[in-house]
This record gives structure tokens, C-alpha cells and sequence, in this order.
């Protein structure tokens, strides 16, 4: 927003003594107001400061042992200008050990926040970003080996809401918390004294991942927003561990994607409906002129675990009610100029196959029936996976795995324990399980590669992320993508089949530093599919 306009729409809210509406209404109505998170920008010094540590946040009547940044639960929104170094210092007010990765940010392997970065209890780390890729909605958050899951279940995250100067002469929504909306999208599970977050890693998580029955939006549940009546702007962010989101309108009005991971789309894509993977951020822009509330709305997915309720319904996140006076943001035709895909055929590539460990798939499946119920399953019936060694048409090594009819396997199959079986490798890329101490390759430095992620002969999601870059999706699970998945992504949809990405990277990671590839449904992460590179 313009500065002129910005005063206007100020000076109208409080001639027309809106502000105390505003609060009153959200209260009135009996729900919470939805907290914005504070735009923490850089001092006199250049430099921001993040402190990761406990508190108390207040849920259904109690009181909950949560983590946040610089508060009780999650974390304020970093800014961050292209080509200006940030200093941020960070320090770990926790009792276990833990990383800060910028998810989303081409930065060097040395400041990316990866799992060799930890900052021991009672200890603080400090890196320069100076950040040089178009304005986007990024995010922070933990990346200890074996404990990410843990870590942002708690509530560790943070949104990075980077700007650059052609995104700022776009008169999109600027406004933040009035007509720029952030929305951190998580869900929880609580201890049955509901004073904690029941965070559990065992054969069933390791296998499906960890999902709750609480949504909260900004950590609060289903909250609501007073917005100005005219062109909305809601930066989504899935902060869930493990469960996909399918987001619409209440009132089936269009939503607009102008921006996804790394950035503005060429031009706004019109959807009733918007996926989101766990990791993803997607912009998109509302129109509220006709003045009538509604509510955003996650609907039921076909994801294992994620099926029960209360999200085997249509389930609202947020309640936004339009004021009387009128914003000033505008939905342009174009955004930003992006580059025509470059030809695939004869780059580098890479094979990446996805596995879970048949016993790991057998008991994890078999303990969430039981746990839960057939509904759980998904209406994914079969189970069994065969593994093949076999080369692909361009000689890739690698393995397939050929999906095998069980049909009520599960049911069928006599009760069984994970006792003496360590499920914390049961997940793999290429056969082998995530090695601190191991890179698996060396990419050059400004190369264009071609990686190919393959899922064949897994019923699982995998939300696969690549750190340190922001690349083009080819196909995903064998299709063209959507065109809102067409911009700048730094997470790619694998499930079932193989999905194919541009990637370059413009910055070096050591062997001691290296950069990560991982599926970002976090309990597979933190059981071994992810691998680290080095980039020279």
C-alpha cells in the first residue's frame, strides 16, 4: 500500500470510530480476535533478535505448557528486504537443543539452519542474511535431527515476509493485520489433563505422521477478523507436522492465488478450492466488497489419519466480517515476469526414491486401525508393498516398488508390537536412512539439474522440500502442474508416482554445513527420509 493510501484508510477507520468496533465485534460474537503476529524489523544496527523459549498458552479453559519465539507460542513475522543484510541473533531459552532453518531462503549451507547447526541450551548462534531472490513469504522454524517434529509441535515457527522494491509498486493489500493477513494454519493434540502438547514418535507417527483433533489458526481455535470491505490479502502458511489442508470459502466465493513458496505467480489464478501440503505457502487475495462475512474452511482430505474428526467435516479456520469503509488495495492482471522453463532434457539429473521399511508400513498401518478405526485408513485399503531393484529408461539405479492387493489385510492380521523394532530408520531415500555425517552427492554451484522425486508403490504423502533453493516444477505424480503450482516452489507433491524439478543452487553448503532434501511430513523426516549435499 502506498503511503497516501495507507493514511487514508487510517484516517477513515478512526473518523468513523472503528477501531473499538472492530475489537468489539470479534469479542461480541464470542470467538477470539485472531492475533497478528508482531513485524519484528531490523534496529539501528541492522539486526533482529530470537529467542526460542517456553510459556503458557490458553486453550478450551487450560492452561498449556507451549514454545514460541519471543513469546509463548510460535513467533513474530521476521522482514526482510532484498539486498539489505539482516543480522539475527538467536539464543535457546529451552531445555534440549535446537536449530533455526529459514525455510524458504536461498542462503549459504553455513547460515541455512540445518540440522548440524544446534545451539546447545543456554546458547545463542548468529548469522547475516542478505537476502537476494523475489519478495516472498518464507518461514522459520527448528530443524533438530530426530526431535523437528517435537520442536514445532510445540509451537517453534515464524513467518520471514520478505519484500523487494517491483513487488512494492504492485498495489496489492499492504497493510499488515489490516488488509495483509498472516495465517499460520497448525493442528494440535493435547494431553488428556489438556496442560501439554501429547507429542508421541512411535511406529504408527513414524509411518503416517502426527496429527491432532484441535485447529488452530495464529494458535488460537477458529478466531475471527474485522477487515476493510474491498480486496484481501491472506499470506497461508500449513504449519502442520503432517496433515495436508484443502482450503475454500464458506460461501464458495473465488480465492485468488497471486504468490506461492518462492514468490508472486505471473499473473493471479482463480481456484475454489487450494491445496496445501504441510511446509507450503500460498498468497491469495479475497474480494469482501459485497460486505457478508464468511468463513475460511479447510474441507476433508484423502490422507491417512487425517480423516477423523472434527475434520471428517468441513471445519472453519477463520471468521472474517467486512467493514463499512473501504480498502484500497487492488488485484492487478500481471505480477511479476517469470522465466519460460528452459529444455530438460539433456541436464544433470537425479533419481530420488522414497521408501518406508515394509515393517515400519506394516505395523504403522496396523496400529492406526486399531488405534482409530477403518475410518483413519482413508479409504486406502491396500497395504503391502513389494520391493523391485530394476534400472529406469535413463539408467538410474533405483528401487520400485510394486503395490501388491491386501484388501482387509490389516483386519486380518494377528496382533503385533514394534517391541525390539527400531522404527527411527524406518524411512529412507535411495535405500538408506538420514546420515548426519554423510552427504550423498556434490552439485556445482550454478548448475541446472533435473531431480526426479519418486513415491511409486507408496500410498504416503510425501511434501518434499529442497533447501537453499526456490525451484520449477516439471509434473507432479506424472502431471503437468496447476497453474498456481507453476511459480517458485521449495516444495513439490510426491504421492504415488514421480514428480520432477528444475533446481539450481547459487550458493556453496560444505560437507560440515550441508544442505537437506526431505519429505516435510516431519515424522518421516525425523525418521530418516532426508538426505544432506554439498554444493561446490
Amino acid at each position: 500500500m502506498q503511503r497516501r493510501d495507507f493514511l487514508k484508510l487510517t484516517a477513515a477507520l478512526s473518523a468513523a470510530g472503528l477501531f473499538p468496533f472492530w475489537q468489539g465485534r470479534a469479542l461480541a460474537a464470542g470467538r477470539p480476535a485472531l492475533p497478528i503476529p508482531d513485524l519484528l524489523k531490523p534496529d539501528i544496527h541492522g539486526a533482529v533478535r530470537l529467542i526460542a523459549q517456553s510459556g503458557t498458552s490458553h486453550w478450551h479453559g487450560k492452561a498449556v505448557n507451549t514454545w514460541g519465539y519471543n513469546g509463548a507460542l510460535l513467533g513474530p513475522a521476521i522482514e526482510m528486504t532484498r539486498g539489505k543484510t539482516l543480522k539475527v541473533l538467536m539464543e535457546n531459552r529451552l531445555s534440549q537443543a535446537t536449530t533455526v532453518h529459514w525455510h524458504g531462503l536461498e542462503v549459504p549451507g553455513d547460515v541455512d539452519g540445518g540440522p548440524q547447526a544446534t545451539i546447545a541450551p543456554g546458547g545463542q548462534r548468529t548469522v547475516s542474511i542478505t537476502p537476494d531472490q523475489p519478495a516472498a513469504t518464507c518461514w522459520f522454524h527448528p530443524h533438530q535431527h530426530g526431535k523437528t517434529g517435537y520442536q514445532v509441535a510445540q509451537g517453534l515457527a515464524g513467518l520471514v515476509v520478505l519484500r523487494d522494491e517491483e513487488s512494492e509498486k504492485l498495489l496489492l493489500p499492504k497493510q499488515w493485520g489490516v488488509d495483509d493477513i498472516p495465517l499460520i494454519l497448525q493442528d494440535k493434540q493435547l494431553t488428556v489433563e489438556g496442560t501439554g502438547i501429547d507429542y508421541q514418535l512411535d511406529v504408527m507417527h513414524a509411518a503416517v505422521g502426527w496429527f491432532g483433533n484441535l485447529m488452530l489458526t495464529n494458535g488460537v481455535p477458529y478466531p475471527q477478523q474485522a477487515v476493510p470491505r474491498g480486496w484481501l490479502r491472506l499470506r497461508l502458511l500449513n504449519g502442520c507436522n503432517a496433515r495436508s489442508l484443502n482450503l475454500t470459502a464458506s460461501d464458495k466465493r473465488a480465492l485468488y492465488v497471486i504468490a506461492s513458496d518462492g514468490g508472486l505467480l505471473a499473473e493471479p489464478v482463480q481456484v475454489e478450492t487450494l491445496m496445501l501440503l504441510p511446509g507450503e505457502r500460498f498468497e491469495v487475495l479475497v474480494d469482501t466488497s459485497d460486505g457478508k462475512a464468511f468463513d475460511l474452511v479447510t474441507l476433508p482430505v484423502n490422507q491417512m489419519g487425517m480423516t477423523l474428526a472434527p475434520f471428517d467435516a468441513p471445519l472453519p479456520l477463520l471468521h472474517i466480517l467486512p467493514l463499512r469503509v473501504m480498502a484500497s488495495g487492488s488485484l492487478p492482471d500481471t505480477l511479476a515476469n517469470l522465466p519460460p522453463l528452459p529444455a530438460s532434457d539433456n541436464l544433470p539429473g537425479r533419481w530420488l526414491q522414497l521408501m518406508m521399511d515394509p515393517q515400519l508400513d506394516r505395523l504403522g498401518m496396523q496400529a492406526l486401525q486399531q488405534r482409530y478405526g477403518k475410518q483413519a485408513m482413508a479409504g486406502h485399503e491396500s497395504t503391502g508393498h513389494a520391493m523391485a531393484q530394476h534400472m529406469d529408461s535413463a539408467g538410474h539405479d533405483h528401487q520400485a516398488m510394486t503395490h501388491q492387493d491386501h484388501s482387509h489385510a490389516i483386519e486380518n492380521m494377528p496382533p503385533q508390537t514394534a517391541s525390539g523394532y527400531d522404527f527411527h530408520n524406518g524411512n529412507k531415500i535411495n535405500g538408506q536412512a538420514f546420515d548426519m555425517n554423510k552427504s550423498l552427492f556434490a552439485v556445482k554451484q550454478g548448475q541446472l539439474e533435473k531431480w526426479t522425486i519418486s513415491g511409486e508403490g507408496d500410498a504416503m504423502l510425501h511434501p518434499f522440500h529442497i533447501h537453499g533453493t526456490q525451484f520449477r516444477i516439471l509434473s507432479e505424480n506424472g502431471k503437468p502442474p496447476a497453474p498456481h503450482r507453476q511459480g517458485w516452489k521449495d516444495t513439490v507433491h510426491v504421492e504415488g508416482w514421480r514428480s520432477e524439478v528444475l533446481v539450481r543452487f547459487n550458493h556453496k553448503a560444505s560437507a560440515q554445513q550441508a544442505y537437506m532434501a526431505h519429505c516435510h511430513l516431519l515424522e518421516h523426516e525425523d525418521t530418516g527420509m532426508m538426505l544432506g549435499f554439498t554444493v561446490e
